[in-house]
C-alpha cells in the first residue's frame, strides 16, 4: 500500500534539497502534506531574522494555511505554511507551538482524507508533533550533522534531535559518516542522487558567464563560512589568466576575492539554469575547508558537476570515495594551481557522466518508496 506522507522541510521552492527531488517523485503516486520550515534556531533582532517572520507572517495572513500553489509536483501534493513557534526551547513554548501545528495540520488531513500517514521529518525540531497526528510511522532524514551546522541552535536541535531519533522507525542518511551516529537497525545510508536529464542534456551557455577566450573554474551555491577563502586566494592570484566564477547567495566576507579582477560573484540563479553555466566553464570547483560539517556532507552539486561532464578540482572529504578517480583531490593551494591546469587537457565527458548515470532521484525515490512501504 502506498502510504500519505506529512513532510517537515525547509521552505518549497527555494534551490531543491535532497528531500524535495525525493518528495517530488513520491507524490506522483501518493498524497504529500509538505509543511514549510518550522525553524532550526530561535529568531534573533537581527534584520534577516524579523524580514524572513515578516514573510512568514505575510504569506499566513494573505494566502491562508494552505500556500498558494507554485509549481507543485503533482495535484495530489499540498503546501502549508505552519503556524508555530521556530524552535521553541523551553517546555511551555514547545507545547503551544505544537498545539497550534497539530490544530492546523489536522484540519488539512481531514480535508485532504490522509489518514495514518508516514511523518517525515528533515527537521529535529518537529519531534514535538510527533505521536499527535495519528500516523502510522516516523522517517528521521537526517542530510546534515546539525551539531556542526553553522545557523542553527546546537544545543536544541542536539536534544530534540536525540528525541527523534528515540521515536523514528527509520533514518536515512546523505553519507555513511552521518550513519554512524544513528542505531544500526533502524538506519540507512542513501547517497544523494542527481537530475540526470538536466545536467546531461546540452544546454545553452549562460549570457553573463565571461566569454574573452580565458579558461573558467566555476563553483556554484551557498558562499559560506565552508568555503575555504584563504585557499582560494592563493589560487587566484597564481591563475591571472584564468576566470573564477561563484554563483550563490553570499553569507561571508569576500571582500579579498571580489577585488581581483579575474574573480566573478553572479548572484544566486535558479537550479534549472545551472547547466548553462556548469556546462561551459573548463572545471568545477569544490574548494571546501576541513571541518566536522564537510566531512559529514554529501553535496548534491557533486554529482551534477559529474552528469555535466566537466572536469572537478575538489579538496578532501569522503562522500568523494566513490568517484575518486574521476576527481582531482588536492590538499593546498600549489596542488590546486596545478590540478587546473592539469583539467585543460583532461576530457572526462563519458566516464563522468557513466558514473552517475543510475544515480537519479527516480531511482533513490523508489527505494524509498519500498522501505517506507513496508515499515
Amino acid at each position: 500500500m502506498k502510504r500519505d506522507i506529512i513532510v517537515f522541510g525547509e521552505d518549497w521552492g527555494a534551490l531543491p534539497s535532497s528531500t524535495q527531488h525525493i518528495i517530488r517523485h513520491l507524490s506522483k503516486e501518493r498524497k504529500v502534506i509538505w509543511v514549510n520550515s518550522i525553524g532550526l534556531r530561535h529568531p534573533k533582532l537581527k534584520f534577516k531574522d524579523l524580514k524572513r517572520l515578516l514573510h512568514k507572517f505575510v504569506k499566513l495572513v494573505f494566502r491562508g494555511e494552505q500556500a498558494k500553489p507554485q509549481s507543485l509536483p503533482s495535484e495530489q501534493f499540498v503546501l502549508v505554511n505552519p503556524q508555530t513557534l521556530p524552535a521553541p526551547r523551553h517546555h511551555l513554548t514547545r507545547k503551544i507551538g505544537a498545539y497550534f501545528l497539530v490544530r492546523q495540520l489536522k484540519k488539512i488531513m481531514a480535508l485532504h482524507q490522509v489518514t495514518e500517514p508516514v511523518l517525515w521529518t528533515s527537521l529535529p525540531t518537529a519531534v514535538d508533533v510527533v505521536g499527535k497526528l495519528g500516523e502510522s510511522s516516523v522517517v528521521y532524514y537526517c542530510g546534515d550533522d546539525f551539531s556542526a551546522l553553522a545557523g542553527v541552535d546546537h544545543d536544541t536541535v542536539s536534544l530534540r534531535e536525540n528525541e527523534l531519533v528515540q521515536r523514528a522507525q527509520l533514518i536515512l542518511t546523505a553519507s555513511e559518516l552521518l550513519s554512524n551516529k544513528f542505531p544500526s537497525k533502524i538506519t540507512r545510508a542513501l547517497p544523494h542522487g542527481v537530475d540526470f536529464d538536466l545536467f546531461a542534456t546540452s544546454a545553452p551557455r549562460a549570457a553573463d558567464l565571461p566569454d574573452d577566450g580565458r579558461p573558467i573554474a566555476g563553483f556554484y551555491g551557498s558562499i559560506s563560512p565552508w568555503l575555504d577563502i584563504e585557499l582560494l586566494e592563493k589560487v587566484v592570484s597564481q591563475l591571472s589568466h584564468w576566470h573564477f566564477v561563484f554563483i550563490g547567495e553570499i553569507h561571508i566576507d569576500i571582500s579579498r576575492l571580489q577585488c581581483l579582477e579575474n574573480v566573478h560573484f553572479l548572484g544566486p540563479r535558479a537550479h534549472r539554469l545551472l547547466p548553462g553555466y556548469c556546462q561551459h566553464w573548463t572545471v568545477s570547483l569544490l574548494p571546501f575547508c576541513d571541518n566536522a560539517q564537510i566531512r559529514a556532507c554529501n553535496p548534491l552539486k557533486l554529482r551534477e558537476y559529474l552528469a555535466a561532464g566537466r572536469p572537478v578540482v575538489s579538496t578532501a572529504f569522503p562522500a568523494l570515495k566513490p568517484y575518486g578517480k574521476l576527481i582531482d583531490v588536492i590538499h593546498s593551494a600549489p596542488a590546486m594551481v596545478k590540478a587546473l591546469k592539469r583539467a585543460l587537457e583532461r576530457d572526462v565527458t563519458r566516464a563522468s557522466q557513466n558514473a552517475v548515470l543510475k544515480d537519479t532521484w527516480a531511482a533513490r525515490a523508489d527505494q524509498v518508496s519500498e522501505l517506507v512501504d513496508t515499515l
